[in-house]
């Protein structure tokens, strides 16, 4: 066992601490990884509030990079010195999901079995089943992808969720491909990474939503061909004027991807897309939400797909390896998720700093997470 500096939610709402937890030795199936750099996502804010579930104390932190220290005596697929992005998908390989082939639906993942605690022995809970906030942590062997080991922890790790969502919510849930018009409704660091996906595809138009002007720049940046201010233009209306410029009596673009997990965006986006076309919800809606009044002749009429996004339907052990290649070549930014980088001891103002939508991603950094 070993001890280590984390940050720890103790209770709902209170301030995060850093405090020494207790790290076990891994034992069969698990992995210890020396912890580079670690994303604060939107998520970790939920935990603290209370918003997935009340099993406090939270060990916070999941979109992270760092180095396997330590492996059970059965592990085969990582071993002490690879680098990795850690995941919350260690699919099982025995659900039926799996069983079909579908292992991007895997419905059993796996996470350590062994409990990190505080020094007075309290059982953490760890984010997504990681926990990173941290120096080192305990997880599932299988939930440690390798990637190129010249990458950059601060922006490779973004891979363990928000980026990966965005990305995959476009290009695997939407099939978004050349030849398709895509819209992206909320452009916070999923739908920017949507925008960004659907650049890489090829797509065109592609068109960025939101009421924040910061955000349609940065979309922009990263891939929008135009933007829409919803808060002074009707976004279904201009979505449509935009892809019928270039695809004319188009009704709409053929993808609309809702990355804000409201009713009423999400209705947007259902009327912002061409007739046959695709709504993917990739933003995480609340337990209270309800959908829209939405007469079902609409949902017959325009035919089409209705489709919600799980982690970007990614496979980490195949897109990772994939997207951080691309990122080495050059052809994807992650460097540009990065707002920038922060110390453990940061992270609440980091939470404060998404209220405000000045950035899109703190990056705490560990020792080596440059």
């Amino acid at each position: 066992m070993q001890q280590v500096r984390a940050v720890v939610a103790k209770a709902k709402g209170a301030p995060v601490e850093v405090v020494t937890i207790n790290v076990p030795d891994p034992g069969p199936g698990e992995a210890v990884v020396k912890i580079q750099a670690c994303g604060v996502c939107h998520t970790d804010l939920h935990y603290r509030e209370g918003g997935i579930n009340d099993e406090f104390p939270f060990l916070l932190g999941h979109e992270a990079a760092g180095i396997v220290e330590a492996v059970g005596p059965d592990v085969t697929g990582v071993a002490p010195g690879d680098f990795v992005v850690l995941n919350w998908r260690a699919v099982c390989g025995e659900c039926r999901a799996c069983k079909r082939g579908d292992l991007h639906y895997c419905f059993n993942t796996h996470n350590a079995t062994q409990k990190m605690t505080l020094e007075d022995g309290t059982e953490l809970s760890p984010a997504l089943g990681i926990g990173a906030f941290a120096e080192k942590t305990l997880v599932a062997a299988g939930q440690c992808t390798k990637v190129d080991p010249e990458a950059r922890p601060a922006a490779v790790g973004l891979l363990g969720c928000g980026v990966m969502a965005g990305i995959g919510a476009a290009i695997n849930t939407g099939a978004v491909t050349r030849g398709k018009s895509v819209a992206v409704i909320g452009c916070g660091g999923v739908g920017v990474a949507a925008i960004a996906g659907s650049a890489l595809a090829g797509a065109s138009p592609i068109i960025a939503v939101d009421i924040d002007a910061k955000k349609l720049e940065v979309a922009k940046k990263m891939g929008a061909t135009h933007t829409v201010d919803s808060s002074k233009t009707d976004p279904v209306e201009e979505i449509a004027r935009i892809a019928a410029e270039t695809y004319p009596g188009a009704d709409g673009a053929d993808v609309v991807i809702e990355a804000v997990g409201r009713p009423e965006t999400w209705k947007q986006a259902f009327y912002a897309r061409d007739l046959a076309g695709t709504v993917v919800l990739v933003g995480v809606p609340t337990p209270d939400m309800k959908l829209p009044d939405l007469p079902l002749i609409d949902v017959f009429g325009r035919g089409g797909a209705l489709k919600s996004s799980w982690y970007g339907d990614c496979l980490p052990s195949r897109d990772f390896p994939m997207l951080v290649d691309l990122y080495t070549q050059g052809r994807l930014d992650l460097d540009a998720f990065v707002s920038e980088e922060i110390g453990i001891e940061d992270i609440e103002a980091a939470f404060d700093k998404m209220h405000s939508g000045d950035v899109l991603r703190s990056v705490v950094l560990m020792d080596g997470g440059n």
